[in-house]
């Protein structure tokens, strides 16, 4: 079993920031096997694909609309994925939910893919203008 703990959510004004943070753990669980990523569901939306990172770092992708405002990544040494987010506007606010996929496969699989294994428990972000 796999647990994912979200975090770092908040109240924000429009063109603040926020990190989010997730951390995995699991008594077999090893970090380096799972590709990570941020998925979002705003109200009366369907959850959608936010930003990947694979099992090693080395590949990261985002949807169009996070694309250089979001930055994914993760720690080893923590067993942690982040999610930097500038520049928020209300189309950010949302529910930010963390998965982790049992998988080598790129990023850009990741934020393709509905085949997640794990998710955290959500962490609501609302930005105001």
């Amino acid at each position: 079993q796999v647990q994912l703990v979200g975090s770092g959510g908040g109240l924000v004004q429009t063109g603040d920031s926020l990190r989010l943070s997730c951390a995995a753990s699991g008594r077999t669980f090893r970090f380096s096997d799972y590709g990570m990523g941020w998925f979002r569901q705003a109200p009366g939306k369907e959850r959608e694909a936010v930003a990947t990172i694979n099992w090693s770092g080395a590949s990261t992708s985002y949807a169009d609309s996070v694309k250089d405002r979001f930055t994914i990544s993760r720690d080893k040494a923590k067993n942690t994925v982040y999610l930097q987010m500038n520049r928020l506007n209300a189309e950010d606010t949302a529910v930010y939910y963390c998965a982790a996929t049992h998988t080598h496969y790129s990023s850009n699989w990741l934020i393709k893919t509905n085949e997640h294994d794990y998710w955290g428990q959500g962490t609501q972000v609302t930005v105001s203008s």
